[in-house]
């Protein structure tokens, strides 16, 4: 079987996102760009369930610039068999995304695709979703636990109530949660045999998709800074505070 992981780049998590002068989105100059985090959770599970006999390769993809073949180089150098680069602007929207993985699917026919819950950059936690309606396949989302037993996967899944366990039928599209496990680091012999291994590059034209956004930003702002906190001199007035400053009671 055959593993496919989309992987997006996206500013590094431990990075101060900054707007742009004119609040037309967030500056990518001469920042430091990385893995979403969450893809490299699926990664690391795909690679988990190679070794442990139940694949036979784990295939790359990720659509952006040119720079995003770094980003695919990091997940060879975990231990992913190969890449591949759909050429496009940073800014593709969720659905064209779907659309383009769908097309990259049916070529290389897959059994299982992992993905990540969302990516931190813009939060949608839409593309999962999106892809498994388009190939017409079963789903799992938010998972902690993935568990392959034939032609079903056994899903562990985090809810508000606690965790629900479902199974389902294979193929299937599964966004990974935060808890499903811990990504290991790349040696430096991996990192060396990463730069041999293949990355192939297509174009959007190749796979025929409209990637045209559908989409407008009006404006990015930060959020307002918080207000410095008080301290109450009883439970009184801090009932008080909560009841005509607050207006939550």
């Amino acid at each position: 079987m055959k593993i496919l992981v989309p992987v997006k780049r996206v500013i590094d998590y431990n990075v101060k996102v900054r707007v742009k002068a004119d609040q037309s989105g967030v500056e990518l100059a001469n920042v430091k760009m990385a893995m979403n985090p969450f893809d490299e959770i699926a990664v690391e599970q795909a690679l988990r369930i190679k070794e442990a006999g139940q694949a036979d390769e784990v295939v790359l993809v990720s659509v952006g610039p040119t720079q995003s073949q770094e980003t695919i180089r990091t997940g060879l150098a975990m231990g992913a068999d190969r890449g591949i680069h759909i050429e496009a602007a940073h800014e593709t929207e969720p659905l064209a995304v779907a659309k383009l993985l769908k097309a990259v699917i049916e070529r290389e026919e897959p059994g299982l695709v992992l993905c990540g819950k969302q990516a931190i950059d813009d939060d949608s936690n839409q593309t999962g979703q999106m892809l498994s309606a388009l190939l017409g396949w079963s789903q799992a989302t938010f998972a902690s636990g993935v568990e392959l037993a034939g032609d079903k996967a056994k899903i562990i899944r985090e809810v508000d109530g606690g965790l629900e366990h479902i199974t389902v039928s294979m193929p299937t599209v599964v966004s990974v949660d935060l808890r499903l496990n811990e990504p290991r680091y790349a040696s430096l012999p991996n990192i060396m045999k990463a730069k041999k291994k293949p990355i192939d590059s297509v174009s959007v034209e190749e796979l025929g998709v409209d990637i045209t956004s559908r989409l407008q930003v009006l404006k990015v702002e930060e959020p307002e800074a918080r207000a410095a906190g008080i301290k109450v001199g009883s439970v009184n007035e801090l009932v008080e505070k909560l009841k005509n400053e607050a207006k939550v009671i």
